[in-house]
């Protein structure tokens, strides 16, 4: 594999400029006050409002704590205004802060970021967006060629960086329609499965997030291309994304950009409604 080839993909961990000491000491207090109380990350999280995780990822500085969440949480831990007297060094080290990308990836990740609608097609792996961190952890580690511990951690705090988006207000409107073989492909063994159901359980609750599954049993597909998203940024027009073999694009094109549009809308169409769907993944559950 060439140099240039090597870039083409994402190998930077979400860092900030000069606000990585930040992050990494409010996680530290976050996880001492936590254990302190006596909670574990999957109660905590359920206290705020957060899956395991997500409190995990925050706890090792790589998630950055919302303010509200933080302020919730200094009162919910008894932190006697030790987190809360942080919110306006987090604010501000909030704004300076620049997820790392290389040059191809950087324009997508910034629409992707302040996107206000966003409806992914997937049909490989579940959505980077929606995956459990043992989950992504189990793709890299996978990937050919093989990737070493150093780059296959920065790309899991890359891909859990990028999930803040729910985390934002207004929450974008989010919509995926997933392979049904998506859902029984064992990536990283069977219990990694049942927590990654869980979470588009979780995920899929969200107001503003629907999912649907495309039965493997629907005999006619209007769409063999491959995966892809569909991103509306903030008063901008729609834009598609595409990855093949290591090689993106980012759809521009009216045109092209209709039509991908017009494909998804006959997919969705097509796949099991958001409930129904819902009742599969948790069918799939419980045969685990």
């Amino acid at each position: 594999m060439t140099d240039v080839q090597q870039e083409r993909r994402p190998e930077t961990p979400a860092e900030a400029e000069g606000t990585t000491g930040l992050f990494s000491a409010l996680g530290k207090q976050l996880k001492l006050l936590r254990e302190r109380k006596g909670l574990t990350q999957k109660e905590f999280g359920a206290l705020v409002g957060y899956g395991p995780d997500a409190i995990s990822a925050m706890e090792r500085g790589v998630r950055v704590p919302q303010p509200d969440m933080l302020v919730k949480a200094d009162e919910l831990l008894e932190g006697g205004g030790l987190l809360g007297a942080a919110v306006p060094e987090l604010k501000e080290a909030m704004k300076r802060a620049r997820t790392r990308h290389p040059e191809w990836y950087r324009s997508y990740a910034g629409l992707e970021a302040e996107a206000v609608e966003m409806h992914h097609y997937c049909n490989q792996a579940v959505h980077g967006l929606l995956q459990t961190e043992d989950y992504a952890r189990a793709v890299f580690s996978r990937r050919r060629p093989l990737l070493d511990e150093e780059t296959i951690e920065r790309r899991v705090a890359d891909r859990l960086a990028r999930q803040q988006v729910f985390d934002k207000w207004p929450s974008p409107m989010c919509s995926y329609v997933l392979e049904e073989v998506v859902l029984d492909r064992p990536i990283g063994g069977r219990s990694v499965q049942r927590g990654q159901l869980k979470r588009l359980l979780r995920i899929g609750g969200l107001r503003n997030v629907e999912i649907q599954v495309m039965p493997t049993c629907i005999e006619d597909h209007p769409n063999m291309g491959g995966a892809f998203n569909l991103l509306t940024p903030q008063r901008h027009p729609q834009v598609g994304y595409t990855e093949v073999q290591g090689f993106p694009r980012l759809i521009t094109d009216p045109e092209e950009v209709r039509k991908i549009a017009d494909r998804y809308g006959i997919m969705r169409a097509m796949a099991l409604p958001p409930a129904e769907s819902r009742a599969l993944i948790e069918k799939k559950l419980e045969e685990l």
